[in-house]
C-alpha cells in the first residue's frame, strides 16, 4: 500500500469532487468512494472545508460538524474529526448564519459581513486542516459546496476550484441527469471556469440515470470531443438510497400523505430552519412505519405520532407553528386519538409553556415567546452551546408506553443546543425520560414527560437510533390501536454499515476505479489492489 508516512510528512493522494448544482449528489459519492477506498485496503478521508447544512453531527470530543461529514467518515471506519469540516455554516434566518469553527460557534454574520470579514481569513484555517488530514491518512477525498462556476462567489471561493489549487487536487465533476439538461450543465460549467480550472477536472461522474445506456452513449461521446474530458462512469438511479442527509431540500421529495399499507401514520412538523430531520430516518425503515412531513395546516390529520424535530430557530419556527394554525392541527390531533406528541431539542423547547432569549442569541434582539403548552417547562436560551455525547439509560420511572420492557436499558444519543429546559416553579407531576452522563460519570435526569406518558420531550438527538427503545414506543403505539407488537426488526447500526456497502458495490460497478485511482497517482506499483472494477 501507500509508504508509511513519518513526522511531518505529507502522503496522502487527494481527489475533489464537485458538482454542475447542489443536490447532484455529491455527498452520496464521497462516502461510496470512501468506502471502496477503505475496502481496498487505504485509509480514506473526507474534506469539505465549508458546508452550510442544519443536520449536524457531534464529534467524539463535542465538536459540531456537518453531517455528511459525520457519515462520510463512518463510511471510511473513522471516527470524525473538525479537520474534516472546519467551517459550518448554520442559517439562522434569512441572510444571517451561526458560523461554527473547528466545532465551536464563532460568530452570527450576515452574508455580507462572511463573505468581506470572514473569507479573506480563512484559508489559513482551511489549510492548516486538510494538511493534518493528509500527515494522517492515505487519501483525502474532498467535496466541493454548489457549483464552482457561481462567478459572483468565485473570488473569495474556498470550497471549490481556488481549494482544488491551494490542494494541487484533480477534480471529477458530477452532474445531476434526472433534473434534465445534463449535457448543457457539464459544458456550461466549463465554459465559464478559466482555462487553469478547466485543466484540473479529470473527468465526468453523470448521475442519477434511468434507462438504457446506449442510448445515452451518442450524448457521452459527443460530450468527450467537445470537451476533451472523459466521463469516468454513469450511476443508475437509486431511490431508496438510505445515507442520511444534511440538506432538507431531501423533504421536498417525501411524502406528505400517508402510505398505503402501513399500520402506523408518523407525522413530522416541517418548519422552515428544520435540523437534524435525521432523527425520524431509523422510524421510516420500520416495516409498519408510514412517516410523512407536514408543511401547511389542514395536513396532519389524526396520525398515530406527532413528533416536532429539532430547529435552528426555535422562537421563529414556533411562531410560524401559530400563524397557520398548525398548532391548534396538533391539538385537535391530541383530542381525537393522535396518541403521542414528541419534541426533540427545538421541539422539546416548543412544547413548553414559555421560552426566553435576553442575550439575543437566536435573534437580533432579545425575545420571549409562549410555548405550545404542553409541558410545563420553561426554557431560556444561552450564550454558549451544549454539543457533546451522552450515554445512560432509560430511566426507571419513565411513563412512556414501551412494549415488553421491564428494565432500564442502555441509551445513547447527542446534544446540539444552546439553551436549558427547566420545570416551572411548583409543577412536580412531570416525569424524567433517561438517566445519562455526557463522559464524566455523573448521572443526570434529561427529558420529561407528562404522567400518562403521552406527551414527552428530549434534547437527545439520536434518540430513535436506539434500536430496543424505537421498537418498543412503536409496539406501544401498536398496543394501544389492538395490534399485535413486531419486536426488533432490524439494527440501526448494522443496517447503515450494509447500506455503505451497498453504494460502493454500486459506484464501484458503474465507475471505472482503475482510472480513478491513477487520477490520484496511486498505480498498481504503489499498491492498487490488483482486482478489476
Amino acid at each position: 500500500m501507500t509508504e508509511k508516512k513519518t513526522a511531518g510528512q505529507q502522503t496522502a493522494a487527494v481527489l475533489m469532487l464537485q458538482g454542475t448544482a447542489s443536490d447532484v449528489g455529491k455527498s452520496v459519492v464521497t462516502a461510496a468512494l470512501c468506502r471502496i477506498f477503505k475496502q481496498d485496503g487505504y485509509r480514506p478521508a473526507p474534506f469539505k472545508s465549508q458546508n452550510m447544512a442544519l443536520n449536524s453531527y457531534v464529534t467524539a470530543d463535542g465538536k459540531e460538524i456537518g453531517r455528511a461529514q459525520g457519515v462520510q467518515a463512518e463510511a471510511s471506519g473513522i471516527e470524525a474529526t473538525t479537520d474534516m469540516n472546519p467551517i459550518l455554516i448554520k442559517p439562522v434566518r434569512d441572510m444571517h448564519s451561526q458560523i461554527v469553527v473547528h466545532g465551536v460557534p464563532y460568530a452570527h454574520m450576515s452574508a455580507a459581513d462572511y463573505r468581506n470579514r470572514f473569507l479573506p481569513e480563512a484559508r489559513q484555517t482551511v489549510m492548516d486542516a486538510l494538511d493534518r488530514l493528509r500527515n494522517r491518512y492515505d487519501i483525502v477525498v474532498m467535496e466541493g459546496a454548489g457549483s464552482p462556476a457561481e462567478i459572483n462567489l468565485k473570488q473569495r471561493d474556498i470550497v471549490n476550484m481556488n481549494l482544488a489549487g491551494w490542494a494541487d487536487a484533480p477534480v471529477l465533476l458530477v452532474a445531476d441527469i434526472d433534473r434534465g439538461g445534463v449535457f448543457a450543465s457539464l459544458v456550461g460549467t466549463i465554459e465559464l471556469l478559466e482555462p487553469h480550472e478547466v485543466k484540473r477536472i479529470k473527468g465526468f461522474i453523470i448521475n442519477k440515470f434511468r434507462g438504457d445506456l446506449s442510448l445515452l452513449q451518442p450524448g457521452l461521446d459527443w460530450l468527450e470531443e467537445r470537451t476533451g474530458i472523459p466521463v469516468l462512469g454513469v450511476l443508475p438511479y437509486v431511490p431508496d438510497i438510505k445515507i442520511e442527509a444534511e440538506d432538507s431540500v431531501v423533504l421536498d421529495k417525501l411524502p406528505k400523505s400517508r402510505a398505503q399499507g402501513k399500520e402506523l401514520d408518523i407525522a413530522v412538523i416541517r418548519y422552515p430552519r428544520i435540523s437534524n430531520f435525521t432523527d425520524v430516518d431509523a422510524l421510516a425503515e420500520e416495516p409498519d412505519v408510514s412517516i410523512r412531513f407536514v408543511t401547511e395546516p389542514g395536513q396532519l390529520g389524526v396520525p398515530d405520532a406527532i413528533i416536532l424535530p429539532g430547529t435552528k430557530d426555535t422562537i421563529g419556527d414556533l411562531e410560524m407553528l401559530k400563524a397557520q394554525g398548525i398548532h391548534e392541527d396538533i391539538r385537535i390531533a391530541m383530542e381525537k386519538g393522535s396518541s403521542q406528541l414528541v419534541g426533540i431539542c427545538g421541539g422539546y423547547q416548543m412544547l413548553g409553556g414559555r421560552l426566553l432569549d435576553p442575550d439575543a442569541v437566536e435573534a437580533g434582539q432579545p425575545q420571549e415567546a409562549e410555548g405550545l403548552g404542553w409541558l410545563p417547562l420553561i426554557t431560556t436560551f444561552l450564550k454558549e452551546k451544549q454539543t457533546v455525547r451522552v450515554s445512560g439509560t432509560l430511566a426507571p420511572a419513565n411513563p412512556l408506553p414501551l412494549a415488553g420492557l421491564t428494565e432500564a436499558f442502555p441509551v445513547t444519543g447527542y446534544e446540539i443546543h444552546m439553551g436549558i429546559t427547566e420545570r416551572m416553579e411548583g409543577q412536580d407531576d412531570l416525569l424524567p425520560l433517561f438517566s445519562v452522563s455526557r463522559g464524566d460519570g455523573v448521572p443526570f435526569d434529561e427529558g420529561s414527560a407528562a404522567a400518562d406518558g403521552r406527551v414527552w420531550g428530549t434534547y437527545l438527538h439520536g434518540v430513535f437510533d436506539n434500536d430496543r427503545l424505537r421498537r418498543s414506543w412503536l409496539d406501544g403505539i401498536r398496543l394501544s390501536k389492538g395490534l399485535s407488537p413486531l419486536g426488533q426488526t432490524f439494527a440501526a447500526r448494522e443496517a447503515k454499515e450494509r447500506e455503505f456497502d451497498r453504494i460502493a458495490d454500486l459506484v464501484r460497478a458503474h465507475l471505472d476505479m482503475k482510472r480513478v485511482y491513477s487520477i490520484m497517482g496511486l498505480t498498481e506499483e504503489m499498491g492498487l489492489p490488483s482486482k478489476e472494477n
